[in-house]
């Protein structure tokens, strides 16, 4: 049998036979139902057409805020501040806060990580740092359940990188099914396709409705001679109607003078664009809730209390606070590195700073209570040595 067979001359469409059609926003997020290798892509996709997703990761990134690497032998201090303040990521940044905030973008995003320590020629000292594009990236399970394997797919055939020593991995909520993450923004596609979809008909509607035309209709009378010359009459008409608009793109104004039974409409007056302010604001508090961003910070004016944006702050909090957890691994890797190269084998502290100042406040409330109340148990406890 040959290898590439003659194929058949395929049969012609019928010419009156429907032909399915398909739009840009289904084209654009159904794709990732069938087809897992494709999922990646797909959330870049979704965060480049959906502006409120990528205000919501953004929004995430910039809350999780800084840290300061306390190394705990002090004299190798000095230089650990000068490596997290100077240290190459990638082409065009610098400073391991750099390194942090993609890293975290790539989490949120692809649910999965992938860095990679760059050391010198001489393997005596830390290069730089690079965050690799997870979507040209394979993470598989090794010989084992606790190992994993890395594999770059830019070819037919995946190639397995070595050094796996020198990768710093994480992965956002993994479960038995997706060992290696779980992206943030799954379940959303859908959503967004819908909303997508609701604000192209709303265009499409302004198009029809919002831009004005105008119907002119003329009726000739009952008279001989006016249904004789109806045709002409219409053709003077529209052509006076005609230069009278393109005159007023120019800022003139023109009168508009008939004879006879002459009738001016605006097209699409009597039709109404529906509201969507009730559909479009589920589907945001579906996307909102899913990535745990309170509306207020998007700029979203939805009625709520004063007591209820202190919950969703909290809540907030407790979110970052997660994902610093998963950071802190990866981020002690790195200086650990350096500290061992450095000839430092004590280890090291990751220290966060407060999320905001209304931490601060708060824990400065706490210790001015803490202190007031440890004050009036010093002043009990005088009283009852005086008493005995």
């Amino acid at each position: 049998m040959a290898l590439f067979s003659k194929t058949k001359a395929m049969p012609k469409p019928d010419i009156g036979a429907e032909m399915p059609t398909r739009t840009g926003s289904e084209s654009l997020f159904r794709l990732s139902a069938d087809a897992s290798c494709c999922e990646k892509e797909l959330y870049s996709k979704l965060r480049a057409e959906v502006p409120i997703i990528d205000a919501c990761i953004g929004k995430i990134i910039r809350l999780v805020g800084g840290f300061r690497v306390e190394a705990v032998d002090p004299d190798f201090q000095p230089a650990l501040d000068r490596f997290i303040k100077n240290v190459r990521v990638g082409a065009s940044g610098r400073s391991l806060n750099t390194f942090a905030d993609s890293y975290l973008d790539s989490l949120l995003t692809y649910g999965c990580a992938l860095g990679e320590i760059v050391y010198d020629r001489t393997k005596t000292a830390v290069a730089g740092l690079y965050v690799a594009p997870v979507k040209n990236m394979e993470i598989r399970e090794g010989k084992d359940p606790l190992t994993r394997q890395y594999c770059c797919c830019r070819g037919s055939k995946p190639i397995k990188l070595s050094h796996p020593e020198n990768l710093v991995f994480t992965a956002l909520s993994p479960t038995p099914e997706a060992p290696c993450g779980v992206s943030v923004l799954r379940g959303l596609p859908g959503l967004s396709a819908i909303l997508l979809r609701i604000y192209e008909c709303i265009g499409q509607n302004f198009d029809r409705v919002g831009n004005v035309r105008y119907a002119v209709t003329y009726k000739p009378s009952g008279d001989n001679g006016d249904r004789a010359f109806a045709r002409e009459r219409a053709a003077q008409i529209a052509k006076e109607w005609s230069s009278g608009m393109a005159a007023m793109k120019n800022g003139d104004i023109r009168d508009f003078v008939a004879v006879g039974d002459v009738g001016i409409k605006v097209i699409g007056a009597d039709n109404q664009i529906i509201d969507t302010e009730i559909p479009v604001r589920q589907i945001l508090e579906q996307l909102i809730a899913k990535l745990g961003i309170p509306p207020f910070l998007l700029g979203l004016s939805w009625s709520t209390s004063e007591r209820m944006s202190a919950q969703q702050t909290d809540i907030l909090t407790s979110e970052l606070e997660y994902y610093r957890r998963l950071l802190e691994p990866a981020l002690g890797q790195i200086c650990d590195a350096f500290l061992r190269l450095s000839g430092s084998a004590d280890g090291l502290r990751i220290e966060w700073d407060n999320i905001n100042l209304q931490d601060e406040s708060e824990l400065a409330l706490a210790r001015l209570r803490n202190a007031q109340a440890r004050a009036v148990e010093i002043s009990n406890e005088k009283e009852e040595l005086k008493s005995v």
